[in-house]
């Protein structure tokens, strides 16, 4: 056993040692021992994967076949380049959410069951990377969707939606499980083994191979939230805890984009270029769609629950392009694109963790997500308001943001590869490069309102007047995630070298940065240093604060009082909250978003022509939850309640149904035989 092997043994034994202890620590004790061994579980998988980035990377593979721990298969284990970059954002995340959860857990969420599985998902999520059989890796990933569905319910005797969240999210994961297992299953039926070196080189006709890769991707598209399939992420993101939702959001999704990319590029070889034309599709309409419910809403997890569509959204659509260019012989155009997709998986980790956590400190503080009711928190909660700043900043994917560099990398790869794309690309990729910019600029005004409306101005609340800040374990995690951001946005040419292990994974022997961040793409260079950037920006920054205080003190000089409309002094009332902000922009996509709204005028009771009061109302419901699954759900309950008249309580009449449905499918097994 190599180091990389070694370090992922020491992880999972440290999600195990942090489950048992636990379920036996006392209670005073439970939650520092459970949190501090699953922070190490983390660290020791975060090394694992780095580990199997450069060590794997030369020619030193780890794998592991332990045929004793599951009857018939085993369980086998290979980490590669490209599975050690999930394990180690998984790992990095899961250090954060766990020194986090002690301070944040000390209140109602320090019970045995809750300590106990947090650390076994964590596990499960370090598993489906490295997994390297169909079995293996169909376990870690119902072990992940099972322990985070318990996780999603640890409050729902306190609030009703917690459980509603929770049916859905429960229905939507194994909907998409039973897809990857049926395409997967397909799969290695072609292929007459399980083993991903097996399905590696099976040979299988062209529609046994669309089968598992529609199939898988329903599936994988599901876990990562992706357009129309996302229905179940702005319920559970807001209603899970805070680093669970962490979890969830910089981790968990991640595990889609890392199945597409396995099976469809890696294990069934790329295959035709419409595949990925789908993929691309999917994603442009995920990120579009995500950000635009993102910028409507005033609740503040759903809102990054939906930045989350957004960007996996994009990420999706560098690994579309990606196997696009590589069916249509473009090598090195697809692997700088993989590339930037993987960077974004990074970046997106990274400043969505700094997000969530911030967020829960909010809701910690103050006891509310809603943005119109906050505000003011830049005096009350200056540190949690820092830290929430950096991670917007970085979300905007605006230099010296993280963001920017793997947006502008994707950018790059769209742009440079038109000449030989063929008449479909020439067509596509003009779009795709629409999409992301259009995507950015509405990411900004998004967290803009968000940063602007939640921690500026006056508070608008009762709540936001008496929030305080959170504890140092707290704010320590979220510290360390924005470090991480800061780092990836300044030096990202320790981060892109090392994800060409990745990539060559999927394109073998493809060179996509070397030394400085830069672009080799059929003799045409590009050179972006974002330490410069950063620079620059400084330096303009200080100089519009000097400029705005010299302006200041003049004005306070000559002493003139402004005119406020004869209205006194500006109060609460008069500023822009969430919805106000957002409203602009609502109207300009109100065709797409489909926005209700609802004036309620109640008259005075002495006559009907003096009106008492008027209540307005605007919501905008998500329009493909009210357009496809209202009616799905309608059908299927007026089914459910015809299907009641089959149960007659006749025995005789339940073995009539058990030999029909067994006559009925040995038929249709001859006929596919």
């Amino acid at each position: 056993m190599n180091v990389v092997g070694t370090l992922f043994t020491v992880a999972l034994s440290c999600c195990a040692v942090a489950a048992l202890a636990a379920l036996v620590a006392p209670p005073q004790a439970r939650l520092h021992l459970a949190g501090w061994c699953t922070a190490a579980a983390g660290a020791a998988g975060a090394a694992a994967g780095v580990a199997a980035v450069v060590v794997a990377g030369n020619g030193q593979l780890w794998s592991a076949w332990l045929p004793e721990l599951l009857p018939l298969a085993g369980v086998r284990l290979t980490l590669d380049p490209l599975g050690g970059v999930f394990v180690a954002i998984t790992g990095v995340v899961a250090v954060c959410a766990a020194i986090y959860g002690i301070g944040y857990c000390a209140h109602g969420l320090d019970g045995r069951v809750f300590q106990a599985v947090l650390p076994l998902f964590v596990a499960a999520m370090l598993v489906v990377p490295a997994a390297a059989s169909v079995s293996t890796f169909l376990l870690a990933w119902e072990l992940m969707a099972t322990s985070s569905l318990v996780l999603l319910l640890a409050e729902h005797r306190r609030r009703a939606a917690v459980g509603r969240a929770g049916l859905w999210y429960a229905v939507m994961t194994h909907l998409g499980l039973v897809t990857i297992l049926a395409g997967l299953v397909t799969f290695a039926a072609g292929a007459g083994g399980e083993s991903f070196e097996q399905l590696r080189a099976a040979t299988l006709p062209p529609a046994a191979k669309t089968v598992a890769f529609l199939a898988t991707f329903a599936g994988f598209a599901s876990k990562a939230g992706i357009v129309p399939l996302h229905v179940w992420l702005p319920r559970a993101y807001p209603e899970a805890p805070s680093h669970v939702s962490a979890l969830m959001s910089a981790a968990m999704v991640n595990m889609g984009a890392y199945g597409v990319v396995r099976v469809g590029l890696d294990l069934l070889h790329v295959g035709p270029a419409w595949w990925w034309l789908l993929v691309l599709a999917a994603g442009a309409a995920s990120a579009l769609f995500g950000i635009l419910q993102a910028i409507v809403t005033s609740d503040l997890k759903r809102l990054l629950a939906y930045s989350s569509t957004e960007n996996l959204g994009l990420v999706l659509v560098g690994v579309g392009a990606a196997g696009f260019f590589a069916a249509s012989h473009l090598s090195v155009v697809a692997a700088l694109a993989l590339a930037a997709a993987l960077l974004h998986v990074v970046n997106h980790a990274a400043f969505k963790t700094v997000l969530f956590l911030s967020a829960g400190s909010v809701l910690h503080a103050t006891g509310t997500r809603d943005l119109d009711a906050l505000g003011g928190l830049r005096t009350r909660m200056p540190y949690t308001t820092v830290v929430f700043a950096v991670g917007a900043l970085c979300a905007s994917a605006l230099p010296p943001g993280n963001a920017f560099v793997s947006e502008w990398l994707l950018l790059q790869s769209l742009i440079h590869a038109v000449p030989g794309a063929g008449v479909v690309g020439v067509v596509t990729m003009p779009l795709a490069v629409g999409v992301i910019a259009l995507s950015a600029g509405l990411a900004v005004a998004t967290f803009v309102k968000a940063f602007g409306v939640g921690f500026l101005a006056r508070p608008r609340s009762a709540q936001a007047e008496r929030a305080s800040e959170s504890p140092l374990a707290m704010l320590g995690a979220t510290a360390l995630a924005a470090a991480g951001c800061a780092a990836l946005a300044l030096t990202p040419t320790l981060v892109v070298p090392a994800l060409g292990g990745a990539v060559g994974v999927v394109f073998p022997g493809r060179e996509v940065v070397s030394g400085e961040l830069t672009l080799r793409l059929a003799g045409v260079s590009g050179v972006i240093s974002p330490l410069l950037i950063a620079l620059a920006l400084m330096a303009a920054v200080v100089a519009v604060l000097g400029l705005v205080r010299v302006m200041a003190a003049r004005r306070a000089r000559r002493a003139a009082r402004l005119w406020d409309c004869g209205a006194g002094p500006m109060s609460a009332r008069m500023e822009y909250t969430a919805t106000s902000f957002a409203e602009p922009l609502q109207r300009v996509f109100d065709n797409v978003l489909a926005p209700e709204s609802d004036v309620a005028v109640t008259p005075v009771k002495e006559s009907a022509y003096l009106v008492e009061r008027v209540r307005f109302q605007a919501r905008v419901p998500d329009r493909i939850e009210h357009r496809l699954y209202d009616p799905l759900i309608a059908a299927v309950t007026v089914l459910g309640l015809g299907a009641r008249k089959l149960a007659t309580g006749s025995v005789h009449r339940y073995l009539g149904y058990g030999f029909w449905a067994l006559t009925g499918a040995l038929i249709v097994l001859v006929v596919l035989w």
